[in-house]
């Protein structure tokens, strides 16, 4: 996956439109249109609040596998949900232990 892939694939995922990310990033929204298509790219600054925003590293959205950055804080349950149900105590106790196991 290429930069212009990436950008929409982790703006769709964040249930974000072109013009909210936008926003969030002080840009017009043809200027993320236009990474999306591949016609330009983001600055280094912008790349930065882009894998800020996103949790990715930055050599992930330039079209690197490295995404250490991206992963779940099981701390942080109050924003683990499926299906958009909140994940419980006991189903997060089980994807602990999944993970562990798979260290």
């Amino acid at each position: 996956m290429n930069i212009s892939s990436r950008i929409k694939y982790l703006r769709n995922e964040h249930h974000l439109t072109q013009k909210e990310l936008a926003k969030m990033l002080n840009v017009k929204p043809t200027t993320i249109s236009g990474w999306e298509l591949g016609r330009n790219e983001p600055s280094i600054d912008t790349l930065k609040k882009l894998s800020s925003l996103f949790n990715v590293s930055t050599e992930y959205l330039i079209g690197g596998e490295d995404n250490s950055s991206n992963t779940i804080d099981l701390k942080t349950t109050d924003v683990l949900s499926y299906d958009g149900k909140p994940v419980s105590d006991e189903d997060l106790a089980i994807i602990r232990a999944i993970l562990e196991k798979n260290k």
